[in-house]
């Protein structure tokens, strides 16, 4: 069975990916900066999941033990991770989950120069690496929600079967995924977070999310 790593798996968001993956029978490493910390955590998970699926390291090793790697930090990490990490990834492929956030103006799309978080990841590992971008619209609250989740998952890569690849594990976290083309539509997401952002704090919700229509998946 293939095992997910979780670069940032201390985190809402990677960490919250991360139990419902525990929960679905997948082992799962918890990746961090500080090996106690992810060691901890993998301990919580295991406690809240009933099994012993999760392991905690250090960024670096965690990288290493993991099949698909998904990368779950703050967009200032981003490229420092990436070049930290470049050698442990290559021949895997990574799910970058990163947005282009840059505070205090998080309401605002702020895409970077190469087009998106997640073009920028692949033009910096090179073709070793498959980047396919997904998670980025789904909100802390709908992770931890025991509730059928009611936002679906645009998943973006150069090739097809990367992609579903990565749907399986979209749905394995109990969310519809979504092909949604070239890496290069990265862009779409990644930007449309800022404004679920401005639209919570409009709203006074904190789980905002989207949902794709008219389409018959059965």
């Amino acid at each position: 069975m293939q095992t997910i790593t979780v670069i940032g798996g201390s985190g809402e968001l990677g960490g919250g990916l991360a139990l419902r993956w525990a929960k679905a029978g997948i082992p799962v490493v918890i990746g961090s900066r500080d090996a106690d910390r992810a060691a901890q955590v993998a301990n919580d998970m295991n406690a809240a999941a009933g099994n012993d699926l999760a392991r905690g390291m250090e960024n670096y090793p965690a990288a290493e033990a993991g099949n698909i790697v998904v990368l779950a930090v703050k967009f200032e990490h981003h490229k420092t991770t990436l070049e930290e990490l470049a050698p442990a990834l290559k021949g895997k492929i990574l799910v970058d989950t990163t947005v282009p956030l840059v505070p205090p103006k998080v309401m605002r799309v702020q895409l970077p120069e190469g087009g998106s978080a997640a073009v920028s990841a692949q033009r910096l590992l090179g073709p070793e690496v498959e980047v396919i971008s997904a998670f980025q619209n789904i909100s802390a609250a709908a992770l931890k929600s025991d509730a059928e989740p009611e936002c679906d998952v645009l998943v973006t890569g150069a090739k097809a079967d990367t992609r579903q690849k990565v749907i399986e594990l979209v749905e394995a976290a109990g969310f519809r995924g979504w092909h949604a083309g070239a890496l290069e539509n990265s862009a779409a997401p990644e930007a449309l977070t800022s404004l679920l952002i401005f639209i919570n704090k409009k709203y006074d919700s904190d789980h905002a999310g989207i949902r794709i229509t008219g389409i018959d998946q059965d």
